[in-house]
């Protein structure tokens, strides 16, 4: 099809697809297989072929109701014969401010105040520029840099990327023109377990010993996602809040991953019992449905910033998109409506007991489970495009990555259907292990 051709017969162009379209994280010279969708109900995608998948990714965690789900259906139904989109720019709509009101319900009540956007990434750009602002607007612009913790992960555009693992995450192509920052070691304290003696220590270190430049802390609680699927312990987050008070660091809690129910919890801050300056919300906000998060603040982040006339410097063009907000309303109502402890509860047993017997096998490194969240951990970095091609041979749709093998399946996946994805997880252990 040239430039100038616009014809389009509806077929489904796989050679398009391949030699076009970019795939996050793939290579346009060596692709990875890419398998056309025709459908998806239930924890089901039905391929263009016919085959039938179950889903273990949610995809990436947020289809927590499962597809096609017909109250969420209605809702955006129900939205758009009203609008589907207008500026947030001087207008305002009945779904934002609804989805406000619940988000500030449900939240630690120090967080009173709620800024829309249009994905994860960008609400944690929020979560720092309301950071550097408030210090700013206090007359002390030297706090401008960002303590995190190695392993974490925070999103691809490039204030997120400067927060992410420098020397393990996926951005490192990008260190020579990103922000220092400064990174204390992993918590290597497990989820769950008392805080091992020094744990605390050098990031105790670095925030004592850079309080003065330090605008904020930044990590994801208890869980960190696709830096690594490791779980740490919530004194170790108990401990950074801590010290983020004593020596006047705001706290941003990035809880995209987390968020709604995924760890046990409807928020992982409560494992801890903290209440973050900054909260950062995505992924299952909408159910899947659409793009859309948002970045929480206290009332002393906000005043702060809006003090002597001071404005948020951030306004994106779908802030707040009507049809989003509207879903994600609902999708909070279903959640709030459903048993999710019971099922989290459910999906977290049935892993434990049936991942668990993978911590053996000689490729496996380690086991972890919390919530809905499974991680094998193998030894050796996977092939991804032959795991890929031997998962969806065994009707199931698990993405690994790196050394992870994990599943992070929607909320209503009956037991059944969980047992097929783990026995996929030990078929490609045994894949792997003949290879």
């Amino acid at each position: 099809m040239s430039a100038r051709d616009s014809s389009f017969d509806g077929s489904f162009d796989r050679s398009f697809d391949r030699e076009h379209l970019w795939h996050p994280y793939t290579s346009m010279t060596a692709p990875l297989p890419a398998f056309e969708v025709a459908s998806a109900s239930g924890v089901r995608i039905r391929l263009g072929d016919g085959r039938e998948l179950i889903d273990g990714m949610a995809s990436w965690w947020c289809v927590i109701h499962g597809y096609n789900h017909p109250e969420l259906n209605r809702a955006i139904e129900a939205q758009l014969a009203r609008t589907a989109h207008v500026m947030f720019g001087g207008l305002t709509h009945e779904p934002a401010i609804a989805l406000g009101k619940q988000l500030v319900a449900l939240t630690p009540e120090p967080l009173q105040h709620v800024f829309f956007s249009d994905s994860g990434s960008v609400a944690v750009e929020v979560a720092i520029k309301m950071a550097l602002q408030y210090w700013q607007a206090r007359g002390q612009p030297g706090k401008h840099r960002l303590l995190t913790v190695r392993g974490g992960y925070h999103g691809d555009t490039f204030g997120a990327m400067a927060v992410c693992d420098p020397v393990n995450g996926m951005h490192r192509l990008f260190s020579g023109v990103l922000p220092a920052h400064l990174f204390a070691p992993r918590p290597a304290t497990r989820f769950g377990e008392p805080l091992k003696a020094g744990d605390l220590d050098a990031f105790e270190a670095l925030i004592a010993t850079h309080r003065e430049e330090l605008a904020a802390v930044i990590l994801e609680p208890i869980v960190q996602g696709a830096g690594g699927m490791w779980f740490y312990a919530a004194d170790y987050l108990r401990g950074v809040a801590e010290l983020c008070r004593r020596h006047a660091v705001l706290l941003i809690a990035d809880e995209i991953a987390t968020g709604f129910g995924r760890t046990g919890r409807l928020f992982a801050c409560e494992h801890a019992g903290i209440d973050p300056d900054i909260l950062c919300l995505g992924k299952a906000l909408t159910g899947g449905y659409l793009s859309l998060a948002a970045t929480l603040a206290t009332t002393d982040v906000a005043e702060g910033i809006s003090a002597s006339g001071g404005v948020l410097m951030h306004g994106p063009t779908f802030m707040a998109n009507p049809l989003a907000t509207a879903v994600a309303g609902r999708s909070i109502e279903l959640l709030l409506a459903s048993p999710w402890q019971q099922r989290i509860a459910a999906i977290e047993a049935q892993l434990r007991r049936e991942l668990g017997v993978c911590a053996v096998h000689p490729a496996v490194a380690d086991v972890r489970v919390l919530g809905g969240i499974g991680v094998v951990e193998t030894r050796e970095p996977v092939d991804v495009a032959a795991l890929q091609e031997l998962f969806v041979a065994r009707g199931v749709w698990i993405r690994p990555f790196g050394r992870l093998i994990y599943l992070m399946p929607p909320y209503v996946i009956d037991p059944a259907d969980l047992t097929r994805l783990t026995q996929a997880v030990g078929a490609a252990l045994a894949a792997i292990e003949e290879s």
